[in-house]
């Protein structure tokens, strides 16, 4: 298999290892990190979650429902914290379903590395919206998933719904 090389994606995250806490982790930080022009990608922040668009989406609209404390253990979640992320759940795709129509949606956490998670210190919840057909050549033959919205306009437009 043929590698697409993104040295951005390391350097990004990198880039939070100097931050002020010690976890060395991005969605430790993220929810602290002001971005001239307001172009971070989170979408809302609650009590005990904030919810983001995913810089390296599945597709279109990939958003991920994220604790603010920092945990990797699925059992240590809150009550609370369950109950707020799964009611944001419902917030998104209903927000996502006005704004992008899609025939359905995935839904999950990668827990642990050998799970898949590409950040395995700290649970999160990945939303993604799904259209049929929405894996074409490209991911087949060439390997590269295409994405063709920029995650800023998602974001104006989730923005607008949430209201």
């Amino acid at each position: 298999m043929d590698m697409l090389f993104s040295p951005w994606r390391s350097n990004y995250m990198e880039s939070f290892k100097d931050k002020k806490n010690d976890c060395a982790c991005i969605f430790c930080d993220v929810p602290n990190v002001e971005v001239p022009g307001n172009s971070d990608l989170i979408v809302k922040k609650n009590k005990l979650t904030f919810t983001m668009l995913n810089l390296y989406p599945y597709n279109s609209g990939h958003l991920m429902i994220i604790p603010y404390r920092h945990i990797s253990d699925f059992n240590q979640l809150t009550v609370e914290e369950l109950a707020e992320m799964m009611t944001e759940s419902q917030n998104m795709i209903n927000a996502l379903s006005k704004i992008m129509a899609p025939q359905g949606f995935n839904m999950g956490m990668n827990i642990g590395k050998a799970a898949g998670a590409g950040i395995d210190a700290h649970l999160h919840l990945h939303i993604v919206p799904r259209w049929i057909g929405d894996t074409n050549f490209m991911p087949a033959v060439g390997e590269v998933k295409v994405i063709s919205q920029d995650l800023l306009d998602i974001k104006q437009k989730l923005a607008e719904v949430l209201k």
